[in-house]
């Protein structure tokens, strides 16, 4: 049974699970009438009763196909193949698997191994035939759980009060995903930058100059030097998304939140807005494009008409510029919400003493909304380090430790795409670098996020 069909038998069940309950709770609540507390709950809460019942053991067997189905096929498979033809390594084993599921869906006329096309018919008749039984399981058991749960419903019986405790552990699974995810992520960071620090040492890593991870595979290969002293890429990081980046961002930012809160009219703030918010959903990779495209020849033509003849087509300058416009809408929105957070009587208290409208906003919206404005800069901050794609395309990848903004450098984010592209070993100092560059990240980001709520909640001030 096709996994997609399956999914849909069992949503239908959950839906046939929630009418009949609400039927019958419909039912209990014409019986009773008008009368006070002859029903406990209301129709739908009797029909989510027992669609809760019809869906959670259905989609428990789904989600058991959906993690072990292939692996059962994939045995089955090479249990069908003669002792000879079977693969011996995993790497062999994943290439033989990867060519058999593209027989089967289709996306190579002819097979390439000599017993793949055979694999492939194997492979539809076990995946057709664990389908079949995975999805009528799930079926079943729906259609057991929604009578089980439809066979429990009463007038009295407190539909709503287990709904809502269900929901409720829902709402407490799903948190504990997303801090168990996050524990996952810090400690595969962790574990993997340990067993980078045993291969080079934390001070050279953290305080040398000289960022080369080429590591030797022979005694006389050249070029393979092996130098892991990551300042560099820590400077790099910072002139573009925390230097360059923010003399566009910050300026622009709080103008034009200036701009939209004071003076624009109100026609002109709701297109506006929305408009400049927009740039937030660009794709960072559309960025790139037109930093690589436009910004960095425009940069490097610059430099060469004022008499800077070592202009780099890929510079800091191309790809600050570029990040600082990109990160505008995050110094803006926040600074906007801070100062129409702000109440009209301190406006209009400082103009009833005289003040001017840009005095009213240096001397009073601005000194009140700093919290907001500050947290807002260095959310954008966070954004602007963890960024990739436009330093990868504008910048280039060139470690150096350089203040030219015409020059090219380099940051964290980009050498961990460079260091973990392609097929690599994971038990070489160049890979496991990409880790612990990584952490350093995680951790810079995760502080810069700490320190900027703090500054919001030290300074908050709370108006009637």
């Amino acid at each position: 049974m096709n996994g997609t069909i399956a999914f849909a038998a069992v949503l239908a069940l959950g839906a046939l699970g929630w009418w009949f309950g609400r039927q019958r709770g419909l039912s209990y609540a014409m019986a009773g009438g008008s009368r006070v507390g002859a029903v406990h709950s209301r129709p739908n809460y009797h029909g989510a009763y027992v669609a809760v019942f019809a869906l959670v053991p259905s989609f428990l067997i789904l989600i058991a196909w959906a993690i072990f189905g292939e692996g059962l096929v994939s045995r089955e498979v090479l249990a069908a193949l003669p002792p000879e033809a079977r693969p011996e390594t995993g790497l062999d084993r994943a290439a033989f698997f990867s060519e058999v599921r593209g027989l089967v869906r289709g996306d190579y006329a002819e097979a390439f191994s000599a017993n793949a096309e055979e694999a492939a018919r194997v492979w539809k008749a076990a995946s057709w035939r664990y389908g079949l039984m995975f999805g009528s399981a799930a079926i079943a058991l729906g259609l057991m759980g929604g009578l089980w749960g439809w066979s429990r419903l009463r007038p009295d019986f407190r539909a709503r009060t287990r709904v809502e405790r269900m929901v409720m552990l829902l709402l407490v699974v799903a948190s504990l995903v997303a801090i168990l995810t996050t524990f996952g992520i810090v400690a595969s960071l962790v574990f993997e930058s340990f067993r980078f620090f045993q291969m080079v040492s934390p001070v050279e890593f953290l305080f040398g100059t000289q960022w080369s991870p080429q590591t030797a595979m022979r005694a006389d290969q050249v070029g393979s030097s092996g130098a892991f002293g990551a300042v560099p890429l820590f400077w790099g990081t910072v002139f573009i998304g925390a230097i360059i980046a923010m003399i566009v961002a910050i300026p622009l930012g709080l103008m034009t939140a200036i701009y939209l809160t004071q003076y624009a009219a109100p026609g002109f703030r709701r297109v506006a807005k929305p408009v400049l918010e927009v740039l937030a959903g660009v794709p960072t990779v559309v960025y790139g494009f037109f930093a690589a495209l436009t910004v960095a020849p425009a940069v490097r033509d610059f430099a060469l008409s004022i008499g800077i003849s070592n202009a780099s087509s890929e510079s800091a300058l191309a790809a600050g510029l570029v990040m600082g416009v990109m990160i505008i809408p995050f110094v803006s929105s926040m600074a906007d919400d801070a100062l129409a957070a702000v109440p009209q009587s301190m406006r209009d208290g400082s103009l009833a003493m005289g003040a001017t409208p840009s005095e009213t906003i240096r001397k009073v919206l601005i000194p009140a909304a700093l919290p907001g404005i500050v947290g807002g800069v260095l959310l954008a901050v966070s954004r602007a380090i963890g960024e990739t794609m436009i330093v990868v395309m504008a910048a280039g990848l060139a470690a150096k430790l350089t203040a030219n903004p015409f020059d090219s450098v380099t940051t964290v984010t980009a050498q961990i795409v460079a260091l973990l592209t392609g097929d690599q070993e994971f038990d070489s100092a160049k890979t496991l670098s990409a880790f612990a560059l990584g952490l350093v990240l995680f951790l810079v980001t995760l502080a810069l996020n700490i320190y900027a709520l703090s500054v919001v909640r030290k300074y908050r001030e709370a108006y009637d």
